[in-house]
Parts: structure tokens; C-alpha cells; sequence
């Protein structure tokens, strides 16, 4: 995913911004009808579990659009390990603001540390494999970008974007083109400079691809093991390949050993569990 570290900041600002308004409504009832205007507080954040750290931008955005005043200084940076009963971080500033912008502050601290979490342990379930953890697009729609920066805090790279900026035929382009040749030669004769990635189902299907030019991935699709190390062997290294479908933390180090360079695995976004993660009021003044 290419993104400039500029673009990656306004998209955090607009995620917070539309995640703040939708939870705050026409403002916060409970902690304006409860605490003091001027009322000032002192924070910390806790982590509960031990984890992968994700998702200090967005915190730190929520507490500021909420409070350009307040302050806020983590304790570890993104992709650190973080241990159950440590401190994250601590902040200050209004007590108001501080209650206000907590829930959505560590809602995205707890979703994001969780995507980093797992996505470290396939990460460490394949160490001394070549085989490269990658995500999908299973992902929360409007979250994207975040849950992908998380998949890198966590140790794994990130697959295409979006639909715009890679060439992934799959099974029912294949059928509505006819055939993996159809399908490649169509996608040649429009695409700009995008690489090409191919779905295959089978070993006939890889054979078919690797008589073609110009493409610059496979995907062995729930495959079996057997079959990915046959798959693997005709290819030879003549382009990258890639395993997906049923992949799992028990399964995951057996489809690496069978030789691929990637293994994309939708579970770490679509079904990572959040982070448990909490902030806590430590003094109030005024």
C-alpha cells in the first residue's frame, strides 16, 4: 500500500471526526450534566492483556478533536509488545474532554491492538519460513486504512487496497470470461501498469497460468498442502505465489513450509478479537 504519511493523517482526521459525531450526537449528556466545565483530569490507559500495540494516531486525534488542549504521552510506540497491567499511556486536560472522547478513543486502541495481535502470532507461527503474512479486503468498510496500518504494526504487509491499484482475477471473473486465458488476455488489453495476480483452484489451473506471460502472481486457493507443494514445484520461482482460503494459526505453518512467498489471511481483520484495554481517571481538580 503506498500512502504518504500526509494522506494517512487526513484520513485519520476524517475516520475521527465521523466516529466522534457519531457517538457524541448533539453533545455528551451524562458528562456535561455530571462534571464540572472546568473541571480538569489526569488519565491513564491500561493494557489488560498482553499484545501487540496499534492505533496511537487515532488516539491521539480523538483526545485532541475533542480537546485541542490535552495532553497525551504513550509509553510505547506502535507494533511494541505491550504486557497485561501496564500502563499505555497517560493524559491530561479537561475532565469533560477526556470522558467524552474515552469510548471512541479505545474502541479504536482495542479493535486495532487486536488486528496487530494476531496478526503477529501468524507472523511468528511461519518464523523461518519465506512465507509472508498478508491481509485482504475483508475488511470494516470506511476502516480500511487503519486496520491495514495495523496488519503492519503487527508484522504482516499489506495486499492491494483496493480494487484500483491490482489485478486480482478470480473464479467468477474466470467464468464470465470463459477461461484463465480469456480472463488474463482481457485485463492486458486495459490495464495500465497494474500487476496481474491469477486465482487458481488447481494444478490444471496453474499449469494454465504459467503458460501465460506477464503475470506476476498466483494464488493457490484452498488448496490442499500436497497440492500447493505440487503447485509450488511448477512454478519453479517463475513468479510469486501465494496461498489463501482456510488458513488458520493451526494450519498456517504447514501452507509456509510448502514453499509459497505469501499467505493471505483474512481472519486477522475480518474476525480479530479487540485488545482489552481500559483508561482510568487518577485525579480531578476544580
Amino acid at each position: 500500500m503506498n500512502m504518504s504519511e500526509r494522506s494517512f493523517d487526513l484520513v485519520v482526521r476524517e475516520i475521527v471526526k465521523w466516529s466522534l459525531a457519531e457517538d457524541i450526537g448533539t453533545g455528551d449528556a451524562t458528562t456535561n450534566s455530571t462534571i464540572p466545565e472546568k473541571a480538569s483530569a489526569r488519565a491513564i490507559i491500561l493494557c489488560k492483556e498482553d499484545g501487540i500495540l496499534a492505533g496511537i494516531p487515532v488516539a491521539n486525534e480523538t483526545f485532541r478533536q475533542v480537546d485541542h488542549n490535552s495532553q497525551i504521552t504513550f509509553d510505547y510506540s506502535d507494533g511494541d509488545r505491550i504486557k497485561k497491567g501496564k500502563r499505555i499511556a497517560e493524559l491530561s486536560g479537561s475532565a469533560r474532554g477526556i470522558l467524552t472522547a474515552e469510548r471512541t478513543a479505545l474502541n479504536f486502541l482495542q479493535r486495532l491492538s487486536g488486528i496487530a495481535t494476531i496478526t503477529a502470532q501468524f507472523r511468528d507461527a511461519v518464523k523461518g519460513t519465506k512465507a509472508k503474512i498478508t491481509d485482504t479486503r475483508k475488511t470494516t468498510p470506511g476502516l480500511r486504512v487503519l486496520e491495514k496500518y495495523a496488519v503492519r504494526c503487527g508484522g504482516g504487509i499489506n495486499h492491494r487496497m483496493g480494487l484500483y491499484d491490482m489485478i486480482l482475477i478470480k473464479d467468477n471473473h474466470i467464468a464470465a470470461c470463459g477461461s484463465i486465458t480469456n480472463a488474463v488476455k482481457a485485463a492486458k488489453e486495459t490495464q495500465r501498469g497494474l500487476k496481474i495476480e491469477v486465482e487458481c483452484k488447481s494444478i490444471k489451473d496453474v499449469k494454465e497460468v504459467i503458460g501465460l506471460s506477464d503475470i506476476d502472481r498466483v494464488m493457490f486457493d484452498n488448496m490442499s498442502v500436497d497440492n500447493i507443494e505440487q503447485a509450488v514445484k511448477i512454478v519453479n520461482s517463475r513468479i510469486e505465489t501465494e496461498a489463501s482460503g482456510g488458513v488458520n494459526l493451526k494450519t498456517v505453518r504447514e501452507i509456509a513450509l510448502a514453499g509459497v512467498d505469501y499467505i493471505s489471511v483474512g481472519y486477522i481483520t475480518h474476525s480479530a478479537r479487540a485488545l482489552d484495554i481500559s483508561l482510568e481517571i487518577v485525579s480531578m481538580e476544580g
